[in-house]
């Protein structure tokens, strides 16, 4: 009986061994906490490209955006918050109702591709254009 329970023993830790080797491996881009409750009625996903030396204008989104970037260097600053230089396989949040004061291609050689996830809870517009600043 001891024999047998060594082997199921051995087993086990090898599955459990193979399994870790074959685990899929998950990293934390971005942790955001919402300051206001969402009922998620909708979420769009877009892939957005913005050509070498490229920018965004003065806008604000109606609805919290989460993103990130695939190529490229981004240069991102919500009003009021210190700027901040991402590249590809780093994320963004774009907070609800807040002014974005860059999203500018900081590359004159490459295009930026990032994909913006749009959490929607009514029938709020995508994007709102502001005056220049």
């Amino acid at each position: 009986m001891n024999k047998i329970a060594v082997f199921i023993v051995l087993i086990i830790l090898n599955c459990c061994t193979s399994m870790e080797k074959n685990n899929v491996a998950r990293t934390n881009l971005l942790s955001i906490q919402l300051k206001e409750k969402q009922g998620l009625s909708k979420v769009e996903i877009k892939r957005v490209v913005i050509p070498q030396s490229g920018k965004a204008e003065y806008h604000l989104h109606p609805c919290s955006v989460v993103g990130h970037v695939v190529s490229g260097t981004l240069l991102f600053q919500v009003e009021g918050e210190k700027p901040q230089l991402l590249i590809g396989g780093e994320a963004f949040y774009e907070p609800k109702n807040k002014p974005i004061l860059h999203f500018d291609n900081a590359s004159d050689s490459e295009s930026l591709v990032f994909i913006a996830y749009y959490l929607i809870e009514e029938c709020e517009d995508l994007i709102v254009l502001l005056p220049e600043k």
